[in-house]
């Protein structure tokens, strides 16, 4: 036993210190490895994402030491000591000490609160110009010091796919259904959602028929898609590469299969990505038209 569990010591140092490049890891494509969620700087809001990160680590990490040293100052200090039968003093309460029980872990929480919402804020907080008619963020309000956005994007989540409308360049994407063409996990067959680099997007999500959830895993950030509401997020892509997507929220039979791509790239190549959707006769918007509930409503009037 001694030599198995020295074997397994030497097997968890030996991947610890390996080199980096033995674990080729692209953020979010495959498996990241590493202590952090993802890298500085991929996003205007990863940093900050980051530290919020670190710092509630280091927060529980205090918290920890001073519980677990009390723990064993109390075990040691007031351990039965040999040929002591007394019964030690037995206290029923003490008011100072519940006090301290319930209102420090109430601060606690209250700062990790107010840290977690104020970061949170800055992804859902849109410009007064940007945000579409009718929209609303996460937190409900518009923040007056947000970015300008350079690109709007409406989402339409779906079972199971995706729908990408590009407004701003009055082009769009039309995912097809995993269930209709049988392709589940086909790399080169999933939607691919194009951002240029170094410009503030303004994303407006919808859904189609039931309860998704955005998320790109590199970015650090998920966004409920629900029925009759929606929501917006505004994000800029600092570095270039491609990074995996998906719904987050169970949906169906084919959820875990509404994959998509996302890829940040240079404005040249942005632009000739939405020419290529323009060419195809992708223009315009797929608006609501398409959502079950009217199509449903539709195939019972025929």
């Amino acid at each position: 036993m001694r030599s198995l569990a020295l074997a397994g010591l030497v097997a968890i140092t030996a991947a610890a210190c390996a080199p980096a490049d033995q674990f080729p890891s692209e953020p979010g494509k495959g498996v990241d490895v590493g202590f952090l969620p993802s890298e500085r700087g991929l996003t205007d809001k990863t940093t900050g994402l980051i530290d919020l990160w670190n710092g509630s680590w280091v927060a529980a990490l205090a918290v920890g030491v001073l519980v677990w040293g009390l723990t064993i100052w109390c075990i040691v200090a007031y351990r039965k000591r040999k040929n002591d039968d007394q019964l030690p003093v037995q206290l029923r309460y003490h008011v100072p000490l519940e006090l301290m029980y319930t209102v420090v872990p109430v601060l606690m929480i209250g700062v990790l609160f107010f840290f977690s919402s104020k970061v949170t804020a800055d992804f859902q907080d849109v410009t007064p110009s940007t945000q579409a008619a009718g929209t609303t963020s996460a937190t409900g309000e518009i923040n007056d010091e947000a970015k300008a956005s350079d690109l709007e994007i409406e989402i339409y989540g779906k079972q199971w796919s995706w729908d990408f409308n590009y407004l701003t360049d009055d082009v769009y994407y039309s995912g097809d259904r995993i269930s209709l063409t049988g392709k589940e996990g086909v790399e080169e067959t999933l939607p691919t959602l194009y951002l240029p680099v170094d410009e503030t997007v303004t994303f407006t999500l919808k859904s189609r028929d039931v309860a998704h959830a955005f998320w790109i895993p590199a970015f650090l950030y998920k966004v409920d898609i629900l029925p009759g509401r929606t929501n917006t997020f505004q994000v800029t892509p600092q570095k270039e590469g491609v990074y995996s997507g998906k719904c987050a929220e169970l949906c169906g039979e084919f959820h875990a299969e509404m994959l998509f791509n996302v890829e940040v790239v240079d404005r040249a190549t942005y632009d000739a990505k939405m020419a290529e959707l323009r060419d195809a006769g992708q223009t315009g918007r797929l608006g609501d038209e398409l959502n079950r509930k009217y199509l449903v409503t539709q195939e019972d009037q025929h």
